[in-house]
């Protein structure tokens, strides 16, 4: 992002990418409590708003995202004792519509693994080699673009990371995780306007999102 804090601090519309994230998911009503994962010593989270509409909590985060969402889970144990749906967000997608948590919910919650929002693949997928000559064409037919959240049982999820991480074996989402343990998730379409901050011209664009959104309402 060629700037001098990560991209969850970047600012946004008058707030940082993350204050903006967690005013979309803590507002809604079916979430009980966030669980933030904050980088041991970081210095920009202090200076963040910590006013939400839910409890907010703060771990440690770790050196990859499964380890960070591991120390989340581990922390929510201690709070809950049952099993309950926890949805996993990522800080620098802060135009999540609480439209897509509630597809999420009314399609999962009798769900016996859970699932993830996503966007079905519609541009045209080539693999190439490593000179960067395309090798083949590839069907696009059941290929997805994974988002977030993505929503499991706490219990199994937390299960699979630490199975995961146990066996060495890298994943880059939860779904991934869960997928390991031998279980199949659902797949949620979402809107593509959720996206996720990697690129200095994604803040132009999500501030463009966010406007038309607050103006649908």
């Amino acid at each position: 992002m060629q700037a001098d804090r990560p991209k969850q601090y970047l600012h946004l519309d008058g707030k940082t990418v993350i204050e903006q994230t967690l005013q979309r998911v803590a507002s809604h009503p079916s979430i009980k409590g966030i669980v933030i994962a904050v980088a041991e010593n970081d210095p920009w989270w202090s200076q963040c708003s910590h006013d939400y509409d839910c409890p907010i909590y703060i771990v440690t985060g770790g050196e990859e995202r499964a380890d960070s969402v591991l120390n989340a889970l581990l922390h929510l144990t201690k709070l809950s004792n049952d099993d309950p749906w926890v949805l996993v967000h990522d800080a620098a997608r802060p135009c999540l519509r609480h439209q897509d948590i509630d597809t999420m919910l009314a399609k999962l919650s009798e769900h016996t693994v859970g699932g993830i929002l996503g966007i079905p693949v519609t541009d045209t997928v080539k693999r190439s080699n490593a000179d960067n000559v395309i090798t083949e064409t590839v069907s696009r037919q059941g290929l997805w673009r994974a988002s977030t959240p993505q929503m499991f049982h706490l219990q199994a999820l937390k299960q699979a990371l630490q199975t995961a991480k146990q066996q060495q074996q890298v994943v880059t989402d939860e779904a991934s995780a869960i997928e390991l343990a031998g279980l199949h998730p659902m797949m949620v379409q979402g809107h593509a306007d959720n996206i996720k901050i990697t690129l200095p011209q994604d803040l132009a664009l999500a501030s463009l999102y966010l406007q038309q959104q607050r103006e649908s309402l």
